[in-house]
């Protein structure tokens, strides 16, 4: 179904994970968005970021108003946070036997030395490469992500998004591509996820308020302006 004009899957955990299985297997480029409701409204303003949006091989809902947003249009979709799609990723990798990149952000929260250890720690044999890099960073990308199966960036929005699109277009030949946000951070142990009982109930929004108070304007986004504009669109069909 589309909310506020991106086209969102409406798969289950397990549909998901059959399409990123098949991902794999297929010698080409393929890449996975986990949308939130910042994705949506950024999209609206930004057209770079709303196209490359669109141009995504798979759309899952990540933020918990995204599901919402279905459930007023009379959608059921299943939700797949962005944390744990990553982790399968990097299990199924390990079970296959292949490499992953990771491009992590050069002044975030986790180091790339930081990630490799923890993934490492749980995953002793995995194939990690990988870099902190700045988004504007200029590099022969195809030289750096050599043949990497898997491309893993925490940019944040919209700038994952951005730099994996131009991948493609650089000739990369990563099967399965992915911004996960601050999914690396709890790998790290930098940043604690909410307790399974508030994800559950989709309040990690408060949890996320509770522990980075700066935050404060983005999750008023995604709490209060994106369900106002949902019901306002709903309202104008």
């Amino acid at each position: 179904m589309a909310i506020l004009g991106i086209e969102m899957s409406s798969l289950t955990k397990k549909e998901i994970l059959e399409h990123l299985r098949a991902f794999l297997d297929e010698p080409k480029f393929h890449r996975i968005a986990t949308v939130n409701p910042e994705f949506l409204l950024l999209a609206e303003k930004n057209t770079a970021f709303r196209q490359s949006l669109l141009d995504a091989d798979l759309r899952v809902a990540d933020g918990f108003g995204i599901i919402l947003a279905g459930f007023f249009s009379g959608q059921r979709m299943g939700r797949f946070p962005g944390a744990d799609l990553m982790e399968e990723i990097i299990r199924i990798s390990n079970g296959r036997g292949l490499s992953v990149y990771f491009a992590v952000r050069k002044d975030g929260l986790s180091s790339y030395g930081e990630v490799r250890a923890a993934i490492l720690k749980k995953y002793p044999n995995i194939k990690i490469f990988g870099r902190d890099l700045e988004r504007s960073e200029s590099r022969n990308w195809k030289v750096e992500i050599g043949n990497s199966a898997i491309v893993l960036c925490n940019f944040g929005v919209p700038d994952q998004e951005l730099f994996l699109a131009e991948l493609k277009e650089n000739g990369i030949e990563s099967r399965l591509v992915m911004g996960v946000g601050g999914a690396f951070d709890y790998l790290t142990g930098k940043l604690r996820r909410a307790p399974r009982w508030m994800r559950a109930l989709g309040l990690e929004w408060l949890w996320r308020l509770i522990l980075q108070p700066r935050r404060l304007f983005r999750i008023w986004n995604a709490v209060v302006i994106f369900p106002i504009k949902i019901i306002c669109t709903k309202k104008g069909s």
